[in-house]
C-alpha cells in the first residue's frame, strides 16, 4: 500500500512509500517559501568523509523487474573515512534525477534541479584512510534512491565505517548509469500486487549478498573493511531488506529496521543475531503494523525497539532536512529535520559501535534524559 506524507496544501514530499503500514491522513500545513539549496549538517565523527560509485552487473539473474534485462546492475555508491577533505563536493543527485524526483513526488514551484543543487560533505574519489573498518550495508525505502539516506551514510563514514549504499534498480524513480542511461522505477506500479513485499525483500537480500561478494574485487579501498565486522540498516522496506538479508547470509552480522513493515519470515526456532527497529508512533506494540510484534518473540539474542515520538515515515531519511529548499513547512507536531537527524545519527551508531566495535553503549540501556522522544518497547511504550 502507499502511503503519501502530505505537509503542505496540494503538496506531496518525498514521502511516497510503499510496504509500510498506512497513515491516517494529517492536516496541511501552508507553502512557505524555499530557502534555496539545502545543506545537509556535518558529520559528527573525527573522520574526514569521502565517496565513490562502483556500478556491478550480475550475470547470473536477469533482473525482477525489467524482463529485457538479462543482467541484474546495480548501483553502490560508498562512503568511507578519507585522508583529506581536498576535491571536488559529491553531487546529492544528478539533475535529471532531481527533475525526476520533483515530477515524481508532485512538487511543484522550485526549480527542478533544486535536489542536485543540495550541499554534501564527502568528497568525490577521495584517498581512504584507516584499516579493520566495519562495513554497513544502508539501503533505502521503495520508490527512493539511496541518495535519500546520504546525511547518515556521511555520519557513519565520520565515525569509521565504510558505507555500502545501494540503488536497488527500478524500484526508485532513478538510477543513473555510467553509460548516462537512467532507469526509472518499473516497480512503482505493482506494490499492490499480492506477495509484492515479500519479493522485493527476497530481490533485496541476493542484492545484498551479490555486493558482497563483488566489493572486494570492484574497490581498491577494499582490504581496508574488516568483511567479519558488517550490518545492513534500511529505511521502510530498506528496512525489511535487512531482516531479510541477514535471514540469508550469515556474513550480515547485525542489522536495523528504520520504521518498515516487515515481510522475511524468521526461522521458528528464532535468529540470534542482534538487531534494532527503530521506527515512528505507527509501530507501537499493538499498533497499526503488527509486524514487528510478530518477529519481536522470534528475535532471542541482542535486540531493541525503539519508538521516537513526533516521527513520521520519512523522519529516519533526508527529506525533513530538505523541507526548507523545496518550500515545505512541515506540521508543528512533526520532529523537526535537524533533530530527527540528530535522533537518527545517535542511535544508529550506538548500535553499530556496540556490535561491530565492541564499544559499550549506556544510551541503548534504557531511556536517555537528553532523547526524550525515546521510548524502549514493549515495556514501557503502549498505544499511542
Amino acid at each position: 500500500m502507499r502511503r503519501l506524507l502530505a505537509v503542505a496544501a496540494g503538496l506531496v514530499v518525498l514521502a511516497a512509500s510503499a510496504c509500510s503500514a498506512p497513515a491516517p491522513p494529517r492536516s496541511a500545513a501552508p507553502p512557505a517559501t524555499p530557502t534555496g539549496p539545502a545543506t545537509l549538517p556535518a558529520p559528527t565523527g573525527a573522520h574526514r568523509v569521502g565517496t565513490i560509485a562502483l556500478y556491478l552487473k550480475d550475470a547470473s539473474r536477469p533482473d525482477p523487474w525489467n524482463p529485457d534485462a538479462h543482467a541484474r546492475e546495480l548501483k553502490v555508491t560508498l562512503w568511507y573515512p578519507a585522508e583529506r577533505r581536498d576535491g571536488k563536493r559529491a553531487p546529492y543527485m544528478t539533475p535529471k534525477e532531481s527533475q525526476l524526483a520533483m515530477r515524481r513526488f508532485g512538487i511543484a514551484g522550485v526549480p527542478d534541479d533544486t535536489l542536485s543543487r543540495t550541499r554534501t560533505n564527502a568528497a568525490e574519489d577521495a584517498a581512504p584512510t584507516g584499516r579493520g573498518l566495519p562495513l554497513v550495508v544502508l539501503s533505502p525505502g521503495f520508490t527512493h534512491p539511496v541518495s535519500s539516506l546520504t546525511s547518515l551514510a556521511e555520519d557513519l563514514a565520520s565515525r569509521g565505517y565504510v558505507v555500502a549504499g545501494i540503488d536497488h534498480t527500478y524500484e526508485s524513480y532513478a538510477t543513473t548509469f555510467p553509460d548516462g542511461r537512467v532507469a526509472a522505477c518499473l516497480a512503482c506500479d505493482s506494490d499492490t500486487d499480492p506477495g509484492f513485499g515479500t519479493g522485493v525483500v527476497a530481490g533485496r537480500a541476493a542484492d545484498v549478498s551479490f555486493v558482497l561478494d563483488q566489493l572486494p574485487a570492484k574497490w581498491a579501498g577494499s582490504d581496508r573493511i574488516d568483511r567479519s565486522r558488517i550490518a545492513m540498516v534500511g529505511q521502510s522496506i530498506g528496512g525489511a531488506g535487512a531482516m531479510a538479508a541477514m535471514v540469508k547470509d550469515s556474513r550480515v552480522r547485525a542489522g536495523i529496521d528504520m520504521d518498515g513493515t516487515t515481510y522475511a519470515r524468521i526461522p521458528k526456532g528464532g535468529f540470534s543475531r542482534p538487531f534494532m527497529f527503530l521506527g515512528s508512533p505507527q509501530h507501537v506494540p499493538g499498533g497499526r503494523d503488527r509486524s514487528w510484534d510478530r518477529d519481536w518473540k522470534l528475535l532471542t539474542g541482542w535486540k531493541r525497539w525503539l519508538v521516537l515520538s513526533g516521527a513520521e515515515h520519512q523522519s529516519f531519511t533526508d527529506a525533513p532536512l530538505l523541507a526548507g529548499a523545496l518550500g515545505v513547512k512541515p506540521p508543528s507536531d512533526v520532529l523537526p529535520g535537524a533533530r530527527a537527524a540528530e535522533l537518527t545519527r545517535t542511535y544508529v551508531a550506538a548500535f553499530l559501535d556496540r556490535h561491530l566495535k565492541a564499544r559499550p553503549q549506556p544510551l541503548l540501556d534504557e531511556p536517555s534524559s537528553r532523547y526524550p522522544e525515546v521510548t524502549f518497547c514493549p515495556a514501557t511504550c503502549g498505544r499511542s
